[in-house]
This record gives structure tokens, sequence and C-alpha cells, in this order.
């Protein structure tokens, strides 16, 4: 029945050849086609790195992606928002009595959220060999901004400190991106000098030059906290690098001998010091530790459960910057013991989830990789502790935002490019572990 259609095409069976027709033909030249000649066409097709992109940000190539911490960075998102808008609600009224503004912050911050959303896709989708070859880059342009918060017309003063550049509408603080960009290139820096690590002269003196000279632009500004983020965590991702555990711990001991100077050596931060550690002091409630002893009394009311969602007191013009750095005390506050231990619990599974991830990238050799997934769980951990610390009165009051939630568009936007990285490494270990190539 099949030979009797017109046009039917007889292929790999013995025939009549002479009436083949003009596909048959073309279909024979197609089979004789030599393996190279083909070859070299598949090669000549390139996709465009917009497809490139488009494929890394929505098709992952496996079954399966770390869910688990992708859905703790969301609660953590989306719980800061909420709460930077129940913080922030009395603000307008006391900085503009009768507008009737109450959620200017509200927008502004789910504006830095939607941006940095943006940003964590494009940085998914950039494969981390590229990290790699940007890191130094990506450093040197982080000095530069350093520099330009002190250009008049460029940089902006705050608070009696330059930290703060202006583009466009929007303020950006370097510090914040130095942050990353450090971790890129200490990892970076360890991965091209593993033999060189337990040696002082070639291995670390060449790395602690680099990041002295942040730390002198960091203490212009000046930002104490933000210094010793950076230095704890370049130190870490150093040590996880390979350096010599009796350099590590003597220039630890010798860091921590110069931030007790800057401490000691400077007037205000001396008494804050001394007042953290009796706050409620006559000489203190009213001084040096009123955002801490204002931040412990709201926590203690808060007791297990909260007074409720928005029904805190503190932040009614009681405890200075409560959508920033003492955003966890309203939430000890309005969510209680239970609202705290679950920001905790969040904080801790993502931080162990960058060991894990990073650790996994390690064992595939994916040295680089495991490096700055683990420097970034550093970084997290440490700036969530210090923060903690002061809100709970375990550490003198600091400037650090709690990562992920206190209101702030710079530390939002590089804290989900980081956390995009990591998943992006935690996509390169699953793609290897199934034999594709990266």
């Amino acid at each position: 029945m099949l030979n009797a259609l017109p046009g039917f095409l007889r292929i790999g069976r013995g025939g009549d050849s002479g009436g083949g027709s003009d596909v048959e033909r073309r279909l024979g030249e197609r089979r004789s086609t030599s393996p190279a000649v083909a070859r070299r066409r598949t090669q000549a097709y390139k996709p465009s790195w917009l497809r490139n992109l488009t494929r890394d940000a929505l098709d992952t190539g496996v079954h399966g992606f770390d869910a688990a911490l992708l859905w703790a960075v969301g609660i953590l998102l989306m719980l800061g928002l909420v709460m930077v808008y129940s913080a922030s609600i009395a603000l307008m009224e006391r900085r503009d009595p009768g507008s009737g503004i109450s959620t200017f912050y509200l927008v502004r911050h789910s504006i830095s959220m939607c941006v940095a959303l943006t940003f964590s896709v494009i940085a998914f989708a950039v494969p981390m060999k590229h990290w790699q070859r940007a890191a130094l880059p990506l450093f040197l342009i982080g000095m530069l901004m350093l520099m330009l918060v002190f250009v008049p017309g460029i940089g902006r003063r705050a608070g009696g400190a330059d930290r703060w550049i202006n583009v466009g509408p929007m303020s950006l603080q370097p510090t914040e991106l130095m942050k990353l960009f450090v971790i890129l290139y200490v990892a970076d820096y360890a991965t091209r000098k593993q033999e060189l690590m337990h040696q002082l002269k070639r291995g670390f003196i060449p790395m602690a030059a680099a990041i002295a000279i942040v730390g002198i632009l960091i203490m212009r500004e000046p930002d104490l906290g933000a210094l010793m983020v950076i230095v704890s965590v370049a130190m870490g991702v150093l040590f996880l690098g390979g350096m010599s555990p009796r350099l590590f711990f003597g220039m630890g001991a010798m860091l921590g001998a110069v931030f007790i100077m800057f401490i000691m050596f400077v007037p205000f931060r001396r008494q804050r010091f001394f007042a953290y550690l009796e706050p409620f002091a006559s000489k203190n409630a009213e001084g040096s530790s009123y955002q801490l002893t204002h931040s412990l009394m709201a926590i203690g009311k808060g007791e297990w459960f909260g007074v409720g969602l928005g029904g805190g007191v503190a932040k009614l013009n009681y405890l200075p910057e409560p959508h920033t750095d003492f955003l966890f005390a309203i939430i000890g506050e309005e969510l209680g013991m239970a609202g705290m231990i679950v920001v905790i619990g969040l904080f801790f599974w993502i931080i162990r989830r960058c060991f894990e991830i990073g650790r996994r990238a390690i064992s595939y050799e994916l040295f680089f990789n495991g490096l700055v997934a683990q420097g970034i769980g550093l970084w997290i951990g440490i700036q969530s502790f210090i923060n903690l610390g002061v809100n709970l009165g375990l550490l003198p009051t600091k400037g650090l935002t709690l990562p992920l939630m206190s209101f702030g568009g710079s530390a939002i936007l590089m804290t989900c490019v980081a956390l995009a990285i990591v998943l992006r490494i935690d996509l390169e270990n699953r793609r290897l572990m199934r034999g594709t190539v990266l």
C-alpha cells in the first residue's frame, strides 16, 4: 500500500534507482557527508550570550536544586520586608508630622529587593570560571569606589561618615560591595598560591598588604564594623585555603591588638565599649548605652510569643534606627522568643548549607568555588552574629545591619548576589556529579 503512494521513498531497500526524486538525491547527499564536515557544521553554531544567559538562569540542566536554601533566603527576605514596614511606620511621622506617608521605607525596601533579585538571576547565570577571572578587576574596582566616597559631588556624607556614592536617585555603599569582592579575590589568591600559603613572606604578606590598603580606606570613612567583617572573612578564607595554623593564630592575635587600639584611642568608641558592660547604670542608660538599654527592654517585653505584629512601642521614638541596626529587637518585641528562634534557625541553616556546598565543591577539586561558598557563609555568619550580639547586649554597639532583613539597598543587593553565587556553585556541583561539562 505504501509503495502505491506518490513520492514514497523506499530508503534502505533495493529497487529501481533511476526514477529517484530530488528529495531522494538530497538525502543521499546528506548520507554521504563526511563526519568531519558534520562536525564543522556543529561547531559553527554558537548560541548568543543572551541564549546562554537564559538557559543558565531558567534551565539548570539537573533534576533538582538546593530548594531548602532558597526557601530559607526567601522567608528571611519576606519577613524582613514585613518587619521593616512595622518598624518604620512611626519614623515618617517623626520626620514629617502630618504627612500621612507611612509606606516610604516599605516602598524603598521593596524596590531594593526587586533590584537585588534581578541582579541575583544574572549572577546565578554567570559560570564560576568567569567570576574567578573577574576577581582581581572587581577588587580593584571596589578599591576605586572606596576612594570615590571622598570626592565632592560623588560621595555623600551622612551621620559624620563618608560611606555612600550617589548613583542617580539612589545611593551605593562601597563597603557592602567590597565584602563580596574581597571574598572572590582572596579565594582566587589562595587557589593560585596554594603551594605558598604556609609561607609568611611569599604567601601571606602580599595579601595582607592588599587588605591593609582596603582597611585604611574604610577607616578613613570611618566604618570599623565593616572593617572587622572584611578582615575576619579574609582571614577565614585564607585559613580554609591552606594558611598555617601557627601563622593564622599569630596574625589573628596581632589584628585583635590593632582593633583594641582602635577602640581604646578613640574616645567615643572607648566610652561605648565600657558602657555596654553596665548598660543600665545611670550615667550610661541615657548616654552611650541608650540604644542597648531600649533594645533589651524591647526584647524583654516580647517574652515568649511577643506583643503581636505592629504592637511594639520601642519603635515609637524610643529605639533609634529600629528598621536597620536594631530590627532584631523589634522582632523580639513583636514576635517574641519564638520569632527570634525562627530567625536564628534560618540563618544557621543558610550558613550550614554554604559550608556544605563549599565542602562538596572542594571534594570535586573545584577549589575556588569551595572557598567562595564558605567565604560567603563566613560573611553572613560573622555579620549576623555581630548584629544579634549587639541587639542582645553580648557585644558593644556597632552599626552593622542584619543580612537579608534590615533596611538598606546596598546590603540587600550584595547579600542576594552572594547567595545566588552559592546557588551557582551548587548547580555546578550537581552538573559535575552527573558528568555534565561545566
